[in-house]
């Protein structure tokens, strides 16, 4: 989807679900890395995250048009346009607009971990750092302890 194609979806949606016209400017933002899109108050231009409407779809990509949309209009109409307040959260849901974008962040590898047994008693434990078994005991039974590798 090119810039112009976004334009007149954004004022189709606006039409649509507002019956008001989007008479400014919207487009994709490639800097946004962790929100789906912005409404900029004093130009009342709209970003958008090109990766929502890569990763989830076009009916993703329309509720988080909606949810800017729903700033924008309020903010025009002089009414309250914040998350918090109560006319923003009865337009979003009467439009059907997301309240959160999912996670745009890949997956985080779990942490690999430390294998540690005491030569005494055979208590394995996993730490995530590694430490000095000269310095430490097991805490059970005061033994030494052993390093057997990563998990």
């Amino acid at each position: 989807m090119n810039q112009e194609t976004l334009q007149k979806l954004v004022e189709n949606i606006s039409m649509e679900y507002f019956d008001r016209s989007f008479k400014h400017k919207a487009a994709f933002n490639t800097r946004l890395k962790t929100t789906g899109g912005r409404y900029f108050l004093h130009s009342h231009e709209l970003d958008f995250n090109p990766l929502v409407l890569e990763k989830f779809g076009l009916e993703v990509f329309i509720g988080v048009i909606k949810h800017e949309l729903c700033h924008y209009h309020l903010h025009i109409a002089g009414r309250g346009h914040q998350h918090k307040d109560p006319e923003f959260k009865e337009l979003l849901q009467k439009v059907n607009g997301l309240r959160f974008v999912p996670s745009l962040r890949e997956k985080q590898k779990t942490a690999q971990l430390w294998k540690y047994q005491c030569l005494n008693c055979q208590l394995v434990f996993h730490r995530k750092r590694k430490f000095n078994t000269e310095k430490y005991v097991c805490s059970k039974c005061k033994g030494k302890l052993e390093l057997k590798g990563r998990i």
